[in-house]
């Protein structure tokens, strides 16, 4: 044997680990077996495994199951890992068995480890580390903690400062007009004020539908074990593990109502990840919005102009283009793709197990960290600074002939119509073709007329 490796024992024989690996032989076996693609379990699942191993040991402690030492060691390494002290240690692909067995012996072993070397005893994996668990309720909770604890601390602030920062430039321009656009052509003024609000009540939604998933994401499955039925578990263990883990992580978590559902159903997380993706929707059109006012400068929309933040050509000298959008763009289209993932994933509870727990942990928790980081660089980068060009509004307001629209209660329709299309072909404004062509007088037409005023609705006469 090399001094690069040692050999490790399972249930299945002897193989050679990295000897300055915390992991063992289950864990190796996972490394060599799923070569695939290089991806690991997220920061925030190997968090989730923490606590809930630190809280199982206290918990079985408690119920006088497991020696008070014991406890103390495995809960101490635990929560250390949870902290990310530990995490080169987790190399297993998220690709691996779909129960995430792997990822779960993948921790009970490096946690043994440690908690072998503070005690100066041996500490087993399964016995001590896994007492009244199974990777089937482990890794179904995990998914459930990390998802909870990613919402409260990353997705949700985020959120929330980007919708006072759309609420705070709505203020700032609540009186200035510009042409509202259906079918991406010309109609009836808004203000940016009101276009900006929009946007921002898209945001608060998305907080809001995410706020009404997680009485679901809250029940875990703790204390189901291996089929939903308890067994090897001590019956109080899954109410006791969800009020511990409440104390502990601010979430009032429960234990669920139904383990055999938490068992063989990702419903929860597919929920979420739907939520998800109406979250990414609406990014998507806010940044897609931004790109369309910003176009330009002189041939496009030009009403705004974004940060210049970073040359946009290695050709083009000059040229500056809307490179937060776009990225926020990309995030979107990424957080819908890994919604059909979790999607096609959830259907696959066969009997009493999901086994494709992997995989929507990693899309599920990605999806959270994108929104978040996005969101945070759009309020920022994007809404904060971006400026409007009010004169080119107002030029543009001046000649858009759809403005007649106001003077239907007046004249009709069809007259109405008839002096767009007037307008239009002339190059001249409405109120010089109805000046020519109705009774109205030009300080009944200005008033008829009034951008502003015609954004706030109502019938004009």
């Amino acid at each position: 044997m090399s001094n690069h490796f040692r050999i490790e024992r399972d249930s299945m024989g002897e193989l050679e680990v990295p000897a300055n690996a915390l992991y063992a032989a289950q864990t190796q076996r996972a490394v060599d077996n799923f070569p695939v693609s290089n991806l690991r379990m997220p920061r925030g699942f190997i968090r989730a495994l923490g606590l809930i191993k630190a809280t199982a040991a206290e918990v079985n402690a408690e119920l006088g199951l497991l020696d008070a030492a014991v406890a103390e060691a495995i809960s101490k390494a635990a929560l250390a890992m949870a902290e990310g002290r530990y995490d080169e240690h987790f190399p297993v692909d998220v690709f691996q068995t779909g129960s995430g067995t792997s990822s779960n012996m993948n921790a009970n072993e490096v946690i043994a480890r440690l908690a072998s070397e503070s005690l100066g005893q041996s500490v087993h994996p399964n016995d001590h580390v896994n007492m009244g668990q199974s990777s089937n309720d482990v890794i179904p909770t995990a998914i459930h903690i990390s998802a909870a604890l990613a919402l409260q601390q990353r997705l949700q602030p985020a959120l929330s400062h980007l919708y006072e920062g759309l609420q705070q430039r709505a203020r700032e321009l609540t009186d200035i007009t510009k042409t509202g656009r259906t079918h991406l052509m010309d109609a009836m003024p808004i203000t940016l004020g009101q276009e900006l609000n929009g946007w921002a009540a898209q945001v608060r939604h998305g907080r809001e539908r995410l706020e009404a998933v997680m009485p679901r994401l809250r029940a875990l499955a703790q204390g189901g074990t291996a089929v939903g039925s308890g067994i090897n578990a001590h019956p109080e263990f899954g109410q006791r593990f969800a009020r511990r883990l409440a104390e502990r992580s601010g979430i009032e978590f429960v234990t669920s109502a139904d383990y055999f559902l938490s068992l063989s159903t990702q419903d929860a997380a597919v929920e979420l990840s739907g939520q998800l993706k109406t979250v990414a929707v609406s990014l998507m059109k806010i940044a897609n919005d931004l790109r369309w006012m910003n176009s330009g400068p002189l041939t496009g929309l030009a009403e705004i102009e974004l940060p210049a933040l970073q040359p946009g050509s290695s050709i083009m000298p000059g040229k500056v283009n809307p490179v937060i959008p776009e990225a926020t763009a990309m995030v979107c289209a990424q957080v819908i793709g890994n919604d059909t993932t979790i999607t096609v994933a959830g259907q696959s509870g066969n009997f009493q197990l999901n086994v494709m727990l992997p995989v929507i942990a990693y899309n599920l928790l990605q999806s959270i960290e994108l929104l978040a980081s996005s969101s945070r660089l759009l309020a920022d980068k994007a809404i904060q600074g971006f400026t409007v060009k009010q004169t080119h509004l107002q030029e543009q307001l001046a000649r858009n002939p759809i403005l007649v629209t106001a003077l239907n209660a007046v004249i009709g329709y069809e007259q109405g119509a008839a002096i767009a299309k007037q307008a239009y072909a002339e190059g001249r404004s409405v109120i010089e073709v109805a000046l020519d062509n109705t009774d109205l007088s030009r300080e009944d037409l200005e008033r008829l007329l009034d951008p502003l005023e015609l954004t706030r609705g109502g019938i004009r006469g």
